[in-house]
């Protein structure tokens, strides 16, 4: 059994660099695309890095939430630890609702324009 909580800390851990790496690649790439969009004169230039950004920052936040559920689980789940990731949930969640009104304008719930 304690070799199974290895392997799934081991998991974890690759889960979290997975989050990390796509908000990093999702700068990078939005900085690409504003670089881009600078040279096309494009208009709305910062528009599209916020979009691109965001995106990336939003996809990361899940994979993020989604380790930490996993690294929760699979341990000995005691009180304070499902209410260490209870907070951390809560906290990821208010910042993806804030970043996708931010991006789209409307809150997830509501009907497209």
């Amino acid at each position: 059994m304690q070799e199974i909580k290895i392997y799934i800390d081991y998991v974890t851990r690759v889960i979290e660099a997975i989050g990390v790496l796509t908000i990093f690649f999702g700068l990078i790439y939005s900085l690409l695309m504003f670089l881009i969009a600078v040279i096309k004169r494009t208009p709305n230039q910062f528009g599209i890095l916020r979009q691109t950004l965001g995106k990336s920052i939003l996809l990361g936040l899940e994979i993020l939430i989604a380790a930490d559920i996993i690294a929760t689980v699979s341990t000995d789940p005691t009180l304070r630890s499902v209410t260490v990731l209870g907070f951390i949930v809560l906290i990821r969640t208010f910042l993806s609702i804030s970043l996708q009104v931010e991006l789209e304008r409307k809150f997830p719930w509501q009907k497209k324009k």
